[in-house]
């Protein structure tokens, strides 16, 4: 699944994630003093970021673009030096630094609206009331919305880019892990499902890791960007109900709230992989008994098919059983998530400390961190039917290896061998 597009993964992964620490750590500490030694300082204290499109070529995103440039290049060619026989590492290298950069660019579309957000509102807040110049008000009104869609266009393009680019690179991935089993595929024929693993199952990992891997980048780096702005944010909010003052409070309450939410429907969801990829199974004996017997009068006896029917509706049952009480915490969590910012900052807005630019600032950098520290929450389900087919392109590879399969392949070659469906030739 891996190896067969990315060189050497478990140290390409793993070199990966300590060469981004490094980026990251490197960026929050003497970045801003690298920027500022070539002409790109950072906004001064206190100093409002521009609005629109001005935004994205401030003198610090350009710095982080150049920054971005020259740490990924490194890697990058460093990798290409280790992979070079390797027939995908073009793709897989150079193109996950661009899907990389390019959640990193839609995050900074959100911090744009973010930055957006407080003067829109503040004036809206104040036309609505009637203070200032009407005149004025309206003037700055339409400029402000002008500005909207300035980053509106921007987001636009970068949608339909990563769409585009997205699929190709996932397709890829596809093709990669297509050749590789059809070139294995004297070994894997005899496997239960052979076919279906490579044509159906490949696809359909590759077409969830396509949303599922989006997101999970987008989500790191919503949290590399947001972090340290609700962290600043956090000296608006005044006391918590029930504790009183706490330091950079919203900070902590998103990295709370999140975990605890993360960690309940893990928890509660532990079965449901396991149910998944059972279910996988018995569906693909029942189907495949059926084929047969199409081709076979002595196949797909009544007492044989309603027997493996009797498993397919087995393993329904208790997979309905096991997400009635998943879903329910799911549901549960979602309602109290969408009052808790609000019970939060109660004494906040009863103290008037707050306008309501700054609220919609607070509310979208809180729920910006807290959706990423949600990914599990919002695509666990998703995770499980991949899971799933990994278990399921796991068993297929152990042929390939020569490791033995997982028992549940055994029992399957087990009972063809009994109904002679098995060649005395064959190595399983």
């Amino acid at each position: 699944m891996f190896h067969s597009f990315f060189p050497r993964p478990k140290l390409f992964f793993t070199s990966a994630a300590v060469w981004t620490l490094v980026c990251i750590i490197v960026w929050y500490t003497i970045g801003p003093q690298m920027g500022a030694a070539i002409g790109l300082p950072p906004l001064a204290e206190g100093q409002t970021p521009p609005v629109g499109l001005a935004f994205f070529f401030t003198p610090d995103n350009l710095w982080f673009y150049l920054y971005f440039t020259v740490f990924v290049g490194v890697f990058g060619l460093a990798w290409q030096v280790i992979a070079k026989d390797h027939p995908w590492s073009k793709w897989s290298i150079w193109g996950s630094a661009f899907l990389v950069f390019i959640a990193y660019f839609i995050v900074q579309i959100s911090v744009a609206v973010n930055n957006w957000r407080g003067p829109f509102f503040d004036l809206l807040q104040i036309a609505i009331t009637g203070e200032g110049n009407r005149a004025e008000n309206a003037a700055g009104l339409y400029l402000l919305l002008r500005q909207f869609l300035e980053i509106g266009m921007v987001g636009a393009v970068m949608t339909v880019v990563t769409s585009f680019f997205t699929n190709h690179y996932v397709f890829r991935w596809r093709n990669a892990m297509n050749d590789f089993y059809l070139s294995k595929w004297d070994r894997l024929r005899h496997i239960e499902g052979a076919s279906q693993r490579v044509q159906e199952d490949t696809m359909r990992f590759a077409n969830i890791l396509e949303g599922l891997g989006v997101n999970l980048v987008n989500s790191v780096m919503t949290l590399v960007v947001f972090l340290p702005i609700l962290f600043r944010m956090s000296e608006h909010v005044s006391e918590l109900p029930l504790i009183g003052a706490v330091p950079h409070s919203l900070f902590w309450l998103a990295v709370g709230w999140s975990s605890f939410g993360t960690v309940l429907l893990i928890v509660v969801g532990i079965k449901l992989p396991g149910l998944q990829f059972r279910n996988q199974r018995v569906e693909a004996a029942f189907r495949k008994e059926l084929v047969y017997g199409e081709d076979h009068a002595d196949r797909a006896n009544p007492v044989t098919v309603k027997e493996l029917f009797a498993n397919v509706r087995k393993n329904y049952f208790r997979m309905y059983w096991h997400y009635t009480y998943f879903n329910f915490a799911a549901s549960s969590y979602s309602r109290f998530d969408a009052v808790f910012l609000l019970f939060i900052l109660v004494p906040t807005f009863v103290s008037g400390k707050i306008t309501m630019g700054i609220w919609q600032q607070i509310a979208t950098a809180f729920g910006q961190v807290t959706d990423s520290f949600q990914y599990l929450v919002s695509n666990w389900s998703t995770i499980i039917e991949l899971l799933s087919i990994h278990k399921r392109l796991v068993a297929f590879e152990a042929a390939i290896d020569g490791e033995p399969l997982p028992a549940i392949d055994q029992r399957y070659l087990e009972r063809e061998a009994a109904e002679g469906e098995l060649a005395a030739d064959r190595p399983y």
